[in-house]
């Protein structure tokens, strides 16, 4: 099965929104979550591509953060599930829509070669309140973790120009235990398996950041409380 580059999207941040709004999902907040197709080639460099831009710099952007990858599947699922016609393809911020290649069938360390470029998986998105504030639904960012379909970000090993419509061809595989979706189970669950935690904390090609967040929430046996990531300034009371 060939895994498609169905689209290429990139965007700078922008400001939206209101401070005067009564309702909080109305207010001003800035992202680069939107994003724009690209026609024809584009570069894919060391920390992304270029004419796309982070807003938040601590929690995004970087080499292990280089490009953000989306499944075409899941739009599907959104859709259906949702019933919100909106919430599609660029939707989640993504700069790689991808077809045939989904959280279960991805892992760490899976390196492909994309036009000139070749990139290597690293990690998946933990998703924040973003999402949930563009589409005006308050609990998206936990329903996106709690049914895995997440993403996942690339970190580029080879420069180069790609573009729409390229084929991903698959050239190494190191780690096919840790899927995407493995990992988001050992990240998100409810009932947290420890023993488990340290083990993927162990593998070489998980991006640094995460695996020491994993180590250090395994050895001290600790739940991490999500719901500023999650909710953010889309709950009352909560700060921009």
């Amino acid at each position: 099965m060939d895994f498609l580059l169905r689209k290429v999207f990139i965007g700078k941040p922008k400001t939206v929104g209101d401070n005067d709004a009564e309702s909080v999902m109305d207010r001003e907040w800035t992202s680069a979550i939107f994003k724009e197709p690209v026609e024809g080639a584009v570069w894919v460099g060391k920390t992304g591509l270029t004419g796309d831009g982070v807003f938040d710099t601590k929690n995004h952007g970087g080499p292990e953060k280089a490009v953000f990858a989306y499944s075409l599947e899941n739009y599907s699922y959104w859709q259906r599930e949702l019933g919100h016609s909106a919430i599609g393809p660029g939707g989640m911020g993504e700069n790689f829509l991808l077809e045939n290649l989904t959280e279960d069938t991805v892992s760490i360390g899976d390196t492909f070669q994309i036009g000139e470029a070749v990139v290597q998986v690293s990690q998946p998105r933990q998703p924040c309140w973003k999402p949930a504030r563009r589409f005006r639904i308050k609990t998206l960012a936990l329903l996106i973790q709690n049914t895995g379909r997440t993403g996942w970000y690339f970190r580029v090993l080879k420069e180069g120009l790609v573009e729409e419509g390229r084929t991903f061809t698959l050239l190494e595989r190191p780690y096919p235990q840790w899927t995407i979706q493995k990992c988001n189970e050992i990240l998100h669950a409810k009932q947290p398996n420890f023993e488990e935690m340290q083990e993927l904390s162990q593998c070489e090609l998980l991006a640094p950041s995460m695996r020491a967040t994993l180590e250090k929430r395994g050895a001290l046996k600790a739940i991490p409380d999500i719901t500023n990531r999650v909710y953010g300034p889309n709950d009352e009371g909560q700060s921009q």
